[in-house]
């Protein structure tokens, strides 16, 4: 029997048991129990945080279950564990506790035979042992010594080859006939014939027919609603053109819910595992992986505390890992956050500090793994970010894709927009400064400046090791630890600094108001004051200073490259390439920092948005800058991405952002090319006159955050739950949950907030999709990031109309766009959105509720024709939300 008692919380109340049975208990009283006596929870800091005590601690099972099952799932809720552990689901709060007892005998019952995770367990128990890990006592007494030493994570961990470079894809032309004969394939026998679908395919495959003018890829552009089956659709054209060209397709997405659909969908593609490993492949950005280097540091006493303990759950999951990937990737979501923010982000590439061949762990790095599969894969699945640094860098030219899928496609003028902008901030400064300098005064840590990861050449090149000295002295001109302290008390120092505090003084001068207290301020870069055109001229000097031994770094290394000096081996000559790109990347930053400083008292580029900004938040300043982005994104993602393609599909549910097909042409990018798009729109094929219903309340006073909070409350319990609740405002999500979180609880109805929950957005909508009865608040990450189809969501209720927010961004591309029109199109591209989340398949059924008396008519098109839609008070909408045939009756369950 387990010498320790198991606590639950939950919003309607506090169970304990232990071998005498379960028992109610007051949150005190839980809390004195948990400092008293180790306590078995489940996910620490939700508990915590319902007991009113963020920093409880005790036995966490999903603490456990990482270590015995590392690289597996399960939803964190105490029916997702029952389910992963094959344990009978609570049907009450008060079986929950007894529940937990059980999943931590099972899980250490697991220890105690053979299990595939077996290998590396004692190694790892040992090391969590001198840890004091509250968990080790009870491992290390369930499981033997192995005979002989085990291999473990980097003895264990395979090792990449290099191949060949790939030749160019052959010059194909990919039939009709073949395409539908994929795609008949793809879907299965027996399916029923979509005409949506097939003309979807028979469009996208023109993206892939040979290109015939120079500079200007194939571009398609194809709206298709929910329900038509693009994934399939493109996956048809694009898999037979991998085929025949012997090519590899970069499909790109905006969210990770789409990579986790695709790498579902290309099953179909590849039933084999092993093929489908071989050919497809998921990339994302560096900052994603798990560094090796720096997870060994870690190991070795760089992490200290519960850092430490989550070093070593990593390592568990990084031996079983299938590709390393951190973020969206089989490392369990809500694994970092039972560390709040203790470590996880120093584990990955975060800072561009790699080492490349210099790295003792570079032949097993997950990242050059990645990047090496993809060069060989025919299907690669990434992000838009993604292909836009690695266009815009010119990484990995030799393998430079000719064919994209844009996926999501709506997104890419966002993606465009953050890729290709510039800020000069304080905290852009510093990090930059930490790049060159490596540790400065007592600072700790693996981080190694450019004088220690160059030294080789200091030692060889003279020029270069000037250059080295020359960028480490510019270097210290930025600002460094303690910056935004001495800015705020008036004593900045250097040039950059002094530089911020006029930023800061203006942007307060033009912008504060009384109502805008802890949130972000900012004004035009327009009409400077004599303090900031004063302190400009001193901030370009030293940028120049530092950008002139950078470009001389990059130009000695290149001719390094060129001489092939005889200690220059092949993991030499990769450092030094990876050191080269590295520069390079960190040479444009500063470059475009003086293009924006040049335009302080200078005239405005019509071409780009400049301001000034003070970023706050709840009352504490966290960073100070200047801001550049282009007005028109989509033209500098013409020039890197599209014009070097051969040929391009950009689809979306949403493509024309509630407008018209200039519109879409606009945002994509297509405006910038010399031959036209081809168009393609199909309308979703769901009955939404018999399924969906649109309501409008005119009685919930704008403003009113009771009134909203009731509105919300009611509408949930008369859905029974499965509400997806959407913001545009963290406050104000905050305030409602706070109001109406416990109500619900006691009605049995689980709720969770983004924003609010020590959750993950990714593991609160898999825990939102796993019980029908939970519901989920949440801001813009969920308005179109979510699909949940089936009865886990049958309501979804919006603050308001999302207007857009009157930024300095925003009034620009308002006055170019075409004044209110423009804001019409934002507002029923994100009506759209939202309301996309609610109908996911043919069976689907529910009810899209807004609560904004203020609904102009005209914004009603963003709602698929046919919709019925209706301006009712608040008790009509509960009662026709009451009367949906999905909604169930109330009855009290515990998944939460």
């Amino acid at each position: 029997m387990l010498p320790y008692p198991a606590l639950h919380a939950s919003h309607s109340g506090v169970w304990i048991a232990d071998a005498d049975g379960c028992r109610a208990i007051g949150r005190g009283e839980a809390v004195r129990i948990a400092a008293d006596t180790p306590v078995i929870l489940l996910n620490a800091a939700v508990v915590g945080q319902r007991l009113g005590h963020p920093e409880l601690s005790g036995l966490d099972l999903l603490e456990l279950f990482a270590f015995v099952h590392p690289a597996r799932f399960a939803v964190p809720t105490p029916k997702g564990l029952a389910a992963a552990l094959g344990l009978a689901t609570p049907d009450s709060d008060d079986a929950i506790a007894p529940m937990l007892r059980d999943a931590a005998s099972a899980l250490l019952a697991t220890l105690g035979g053979a299990w595939p995770e077996r290998e590396g367990a004692w190694t790892a128990a040992q090391s969590l042992f001198r840890l004091r890990w509250p968990w080790a006592p009870l491992v290390t007494a369930k499981l033997d010594k192995p005979a002989q030493a085990e291999r473990w994570l980097f003895s264990k961990l395979p090792e990449w080859e290099d191949a060949a470079p790939r030749p160019a894809p052959r010059t194909v032309t990919i039939p009709p006939d073949a395409v539908a004969d994929r795609l008949a394939s793809l879907t299965g026998d027996g399916a029923e014939r979509r005409d949506g679908q097939r003309a979807f395919a028979d469009a996208a495959a023109r993206a892939f027919a040979p290109r015939m003018v120079r500079d200007t890829p194939n571009l398609v552009l194809a709206e298709a609603g929910t329900g038509i089956g693009k994934t399939l659709g493109y996956l048809a054209p694009a898999s037979l053109w991998a085929e025949h060209a012997d090519g590899a397709v970069w499909v790109s997405t905006f969210t990770k819910a789409l990579q986790r659909q695709l790498n579902h969908e290309t099953a179909r593609l590849y039933p084999n595992p092993a093929e489908r490993r071989r050919r497809v492949v998921t990339r994302k950005g560096r900052e994603n992986y798990l560094c090796l280097l720096n997870l060994e540091d870690a190991l070795q006493g760089g992490f200290q505390g519960r850092a430490a303990v989550l070093a070593q759950l990593v390592a568990r999951w990084a031996a079983y890992s299938a590709d390393g990937d951190m973020v969206g990737g089989d490392l369990p979501g809500w694994l970092p956050t039972l560390f709040r923010r203790n470590g996880s982000t120093a584990l990955t590439d975060r800072r561009g500090e790699c080492i490349y061949a210099g790295c003792p762990h570079y032949r097993k790095c997950f990242i050059e793994r990645a990047a090496r599969d993809s060069a060989r894969a025919s299907i690669v699945v990434a992000n838009h970010a993604l292909v836009m640094v690695n266009a815009a860098r010119g990484r990995e030219i030799a393998n430079r894709p000719t064919r994209y899928v844009f996926d999501e496609g709506h997104h890419v003028f966002d993606a465009a927009d953050s890729m290709f902008s510039a800020a000069l901030t304080g905290a852009e400064a510093i990090e930059i400064r930490r790049w060159i300098t490596g540790p400065e005064g007592t600072a700790r840590g693996r981080r190694r400046g450019l004088a220690a990861r160059l030294s080789d050449v200091a030692s060889y090149d003279e020029e270069g090791g000037r250059a080295i000295t020359d960028a480490v002295d510019a270097a210290r001109a930025l600002p460094s630890d303690g910056w935004l302290a001495r800015i705020a008390d008036g004593d900045p120092f250097g040039p950059i600094e002094a530089l911020l505090a006029a930023v800061r003084g203006l942007t307060y001068a033009r912008a504060a108001k009384d109502d805008d207290a802890g949130y972000a301020l900012e004004t035009e870069l327009a009409e400077p004051d004599a303090a900031l055109v004063e302190a400009a001229g001193p901030a370009a000097a030293a940028l120049d200073a530092l950008i002139r031994p950078l470009v001389t770094l990059s130009r000695r290394l290149e001719a390094l490259l060129t001489d092939g000096p005889d200690w220059m081996d092949g993991p030499a000559r990769a450092r030094i390439e990876g050191a080269i790109a590295s520069l390079g990347w960190r040479s444009e930053t500063v470059a475009a920092w003086l293009a924006l400083i040049a335009r302080i008292g200078g005239p405005a580029d019509p071409d780009f948005v400049d301001w000034l900004a003070v970023d706050r938040a709840e009352g504490r300043e966290w960073d100070i800058g200047l801001h550049r982005h282009w007005l028109d994104p989509s033209r500098p993602f013409a020039d890197a991405v599209l014009k070097h393609a051969h040929g391009a599909l950009v689809t979306s549910a949403t493509l024309k952002a509630g407008g018209d097909w200039d519109v879409a042409e606009a945002r994509s990018g297509a405006a910038h090319l010399l031959q036209p798009p081809a168009r393609f729109e199909a309308p979703s094929p769901f009955d939404y006159a018999a399924h969906a219903r649109v309501m409008i309340v005119t009685d919930v006073k704008r403003g009113d955050l009771a009134a909203l909070a009731n509105a919300y409350a009611r509408l949930i319990v008369a859905a029974g739950g499965g509400t997806l609740g959407l913001f545009t405002a963290i406050r104000r999500l905050r305030g409602v949950h706070a109001r109406i979180a416990d109500r619900l609880a006691r009605d049995g109805l689980p709720l969770l907030a983004q924003h609010v929950d020590p959750i993950d957005t990714g593991t609160l909508v898999d825990i939102f999709r796993d019980d029908p009865r939970t519901s989920l608040l949440g801001t813009d990450a969920l308005r179109d990031g979510v699909d949940v189809p089936g009865h886990s969501l049958r309501l979804v209720v919006m603050e308001g109309v999302p207007w857009p927010k009157p930024s300095v961004l925003h009034a620009a591309r308002r006055l170019a766009g075409g004044g209110s029109a423009y804001d019409d199109r934002i507002v029923r591209a994100r009506l759209a959105q939202a309301f996309g989340r609610l109908i996911r398949r043919a069976d689907d059924r529910g009810a899209f509720v807004l609560l904004g008396a203020a609904m102009p008519s005209r914004l009603l098109t963003a709602f698929p024709p046919g919709t019925p839609v209706e301006r009712v008070t608040l008790d009509e909408a509960v009662a026709r939300v009451s009367g949906l045939p999905s909604t169930t009756p109330i009855r009290h369950n515990a998944t939460a």
